[in-house]
């Protein structure tokens, strides 16, 4: 395949050497001419691990030149990637001076293309950016139809300094964003030979994707940052807490718990946050990033109140009352304090979850509901027939699949609020999700 890469930097140079490893002709595209003339010397125009081996390798062999001239390498390719910077502006906005121009010069240039290209932004941009602003700046430019005489995809690139070689040829996964499947195809094809799984959705998601990966790097490190300063204020050696706490791949480094939906709560989570975060106070050991959870979690909580409050109906009925599925633990059970938000505000409520019955509950949790919350033990009904006879509106606090039909039910102007993402792949009618 013939590819041109626009923006000869870091991830531009190392893509340029890997596609054309790959075997894939490629033409690197930068404004300034000693990148140019590195390229073309063989040399890399940054530092990175076996970088200048693999340009060399390529230069030599044929499959890789640099030029200036856009147009040109437009011209003489099926696909382009770009790879132009979005630095940060003064406000802390993405700044698209760079992307928007290139995009106008890749518009003008397509007016003369003899064929079918796609253009493919590997550069960050936050969500909606190609759709909204770059695709209708190249029909502008090209006097074309994107999905018709051109592609479009977002191909965001995953790659670490100092491993990025590595990271190219042996992915944890390709994402492409695509305007249409032809544009997708396009794109997979410049990884012919590549292992890896294969993420194929529309642009934003793509677009949102990167930011997700980075915004979690940034919290991780942080996060071990934190303990790591509380572990020094308890003499406790923090790296191997650390690398105990890594050993965990059911819980810790897994895809437990990281579904968008209700907020935490339960016996455990809440309670050892706050005694962590006394203990640091303890010990004058400031933690921002773990300070800042429980009141994030407030704020989910403060979602599903506002989604009910929005439907204007005064008839609730809850769909699980414990703090998540297969359990009757009810200790700063989300669905309890949202309960109790709807009795304190005059809405008509009737709850069922077959896990909570005061005449099977013993020990903490029925002192709890007898102690705690005894004015909600009187909403409970005895089955889901009682609640879909009630509810004007049915909120789905657990994902417990007997939910599923009532929630569904047969009447047309029963409104169902998910907060946990049971129905999402199927929604009935009138239905609202919490984050999604």
């Amino acid at each position: 395949m013939d590819i041109s890469i626009v923006g000869l930097g870091y991830v531009g140079t190392v893509s340029a050497a890997c596609l054309a490893a790959s075997g894939h002709r490629v033409i690197g595209v930068d404004v300034n001419p000693a990148k140019v003339e590195a390229i073309n010397a063989g040399h890399s125009p940054v530092i990175e691990p076996g970088l200048t081996e693999a340009l060399a390798q390529a230069v030599e062999s044929g499959q890789l030149r640099a030029t200036a001239d856009i147009s040109e390498a437009i011209r003489e390719s099926e696909l382009s990637l770009i790879c132009v910077g979005t630095p940060s502006q003064d406000n802390g906005a993405l700044g698209l001076a760079y992307v928007m121009r290139v995009t106008r010069e890749i518009g003008t240039a397509l007016r003369g293309h003899p064929g079918y290209h796609v253009v493919a932004f590997r550069s960050t941009m936050l969500p909606g950016t190609v759709e909204g602003e770059l695709i209708p700046l190249l029909e502008s430019e090209s006097g074309r139809c994107a999905g018709e005489h051109f592609g479009v995809a977002m191909n965001p690139e995953f790659l670490r300094e100092g491993s990025s070689l590595e990271d190219f040829h042996d992915p944890p996964r390709i994402v492409i964003g695509e305007l249409d499947e032809r544009s997708g195809d396009v794109v997979l094809a410049a990884y012919d030979g590549i292992e890896a799984p294969v993420v194929r959705n529309v642009l934003r998601h793509a677009e949102m994707l990167k930011y997700v990966d980075n915004a979690f790097h940034a919290l991780k490190i942080t996060f071990g940052n934190e303990i790591g300063n509380i572990c020094k204020s308890a003499d406790i050696d923090a790296r191997a807490v650390m690398e105990d706490f890594c050993l965990d791949t059911k819980l810790n480094l897994s895809p437990t718990y990281l579904k968008p939906g209700s907020a935490f709560g339960g016996s455990c989570l809440p309670k050892d946050l706050r005694a962590l975060l006394h203990h640091a106070r303890s010990r004058d050991v400031e933690v921002p990033v773990l300070r800042s959870i429980l009141p994030s979690n407030e704020l989910q909580k403060d979602l599903a109140w506002q989604l009910i409050r929005q439907t204007e109906k005064r008839k609730i009925g809850l769909l699980g009352l414990s703090f998540k599925a297969g359990t009757d633990d009810l200790r700063e059970s989300p669905a309890v304090q949202l309960a109790e938000a709807l009795i304190g505000k005059g809405f008509e409520l009737a709850i069922y979850d077959r896990n909570v019955s005061l005449a099977r509950l013993v020990g903490a949790n029925r002192s709890y509901i007898e102690k705690e919350i005894p004015h909600i033990s009187s909403l409970m009904r005895g089955s889901l027939e009682e609640i879909e006879n009630f509810a004007e509106v049915l909120v789905v606090t657990t994902p417990d699949p007997d939910f599923m039909h009532v929630a569904r039910g047969e009447f047309d102007d029963r409104i169902v609020i998910d907060l946990v993402g049971l129905l999402r792949d199927d929604p009935p009618e009138h239905y609202h999700g919490i984050c999604w």
